[in-house]
């Protein structure tokens, strides 16, 4: 089966560098090229995941815990598009509501292995993770401060740049 790049890369930051970060910014913009404005869409309650992820790794339990709620209320929605991407369902929803268990009792940040139940899947991400010098499935760098806060680490020159282009136009046009 083939699947959207932008999800096997998602699918490659997340098990492999453990960049949910990054697995936001992907999936995010393919989201926004494919379904834009479905807030429902199954790509928006995989984001939400990464972000969870994220928000719990850096000790934001209640962050986490609000937005794990809403990627589990979509993609309890979503059994034949989470299956469309070689996931097990039923797996996802239980490794899911374990996690939000975790959240609950506000226990600490563990990695989370989505389920994937298609080999052809798997084998081609860990090929891609070897080709970027990462381990498939390899554990979470806690103590990396630009992976557990990137979104105040990262260079943001370039989409300062875009929104500095698109208000001139704007304000052209006027």
């Amino acid at each position: 089966m083939s699947y959207p790049q932008e999800y096997v890369t998602y699918l490659v930051h997340f098990h492999g560098d453990r960049d949910y970060f990054e697995c936001h910014e992907i999936l995010e913009e393919y989201w926004k090229k494919t379904s834009p404005g479905d807030k429902q869409s199954h790509w928006v309650g995989f984001i939400q995941l990464a972000v969870a992820l994220y928000h719990q790794r850096r000790g934001n339990g209640k962050g986490a815990l609000k937005t794990l709620q809403k990627s589990l209320n979509i993609l309890q929605c979503k059994k034949t598009e989470t299956l469309n991407l070689g996931l097990n369902y039923s797996m996802l929803m239980q490794l899911l509501s374990e996690l939000h268990e975790r959240l609950l009792q506000g226990k600490p940040y563990e990695h989370f292995i989505l389920p994937i139940s298609d080999p052809g899947l798997i084998k081609e991400c860990e090929a891609l993770c070897l080709s970027k010098g990462l381990a498939w499935c390899s554990d979470s760098l806690l103590h990396d401060p630009f992976l557990v806060n990137k979104h105040s680490l990262r260079d943001r020159s370039e989409v300062i740049e875009e929104r500095a282009r698109i208000l001139s136009m704007k304000n052209a046009g006027r």
